[in-house]
């Protein structure tokens, strides 16, 4: 335990950081989970876990939470996965038949 009064008053300012940043890092984890189990899956809302998994990686690295450069290489991750995903999805529509239109508008 530190006698120093600055010492005392740093100790509780970095109990405050350690909860908070334990938040933002917690829901970044979470929210990167979500989209790795979407992937796993084949769930049709994969896109819409990976922009909020992306979100809250920028919003965690904005406030300091975890380097710019962890968050930026997750989310190239998890792009990575999702534009294999989306080019993968293309080649099955193409196999469908498609609707004749008249072309008339």
């Amino acid at each position: 335990m530190a006698n120093i009064n600055s010492q005392i008053k740093r100790n509780r300012q970095n109990e405050k950081r350690r909860v908070r940043n334990r938040n933002f890092r917690g829901a970044a984890r979470t929210a990167v989970s979500a989209a790795r189990q979407a992937f796993a899956e084949n769930d049709p809302t994969t896109k819409e876990a990976v922009l909020k998994a992306i979100s809250t990686l920028d919003s965690a690295a904005q406030k300091g939470v975890i380097h710019p450069n962890n968050a930026s290489r997750r989310k190239g991750r998890l792009m990575k996965r999702l534009a294999a995903l989306l080019a993968a999805a293309p080649a099955a529509e193409e196999a469908a038949p498609k609707k004749k239109t008249s072309g008339k508008k």
